[in-house]
């Protein structure tokens, strides 16, 4: 059986699916940030998906290519911030950062 788009949709879906329900129920700072690289991974796969099956170029590896550069970049960031709430509140619960507010 060869796949096809259609099941590369769905494992994105589904990979997307998963990342959303991690950001949305995690209070741990590290796991939001692999919520959010499960779903960037689930665009990359849209985007290679559709590259392979749609007729036009290189033009789906390309964004690809991007998103990873993107993930990078917030994964280096995210880190740092997270680093910056265990030094100050010494935890990396999310809800901590609501009382830099005050």
């Amino acid at each position: 059986m060869v796949p096809t788009l259609s099941h590369f949709l769905a494992v994105a879906a589904l990979l997307f699916a998963a990342g959303l329900f991690t950001v949305l129920t995690r209070r741990n700072a590290v796991a939001i940030l692999m919520g959010v690289e499960l779903m960037l991974n689930a665009a990359n796969l849209n985007l290679v998906a559709f590259n392979r099956y749609v007729v036009g170029g290189m033009a789906g590896q390309t964004f690809a290519l991007f998103v990873v550069v993107l993930a990078a970049a917030e994964a280096a960031v995210g880190l740092a911030i997270v680093l910056s709430i265990f030094h100050t509140f010494k935890t990396i619960d999310v809800r901590a950062a609501d009382l830099m507010r005050e």
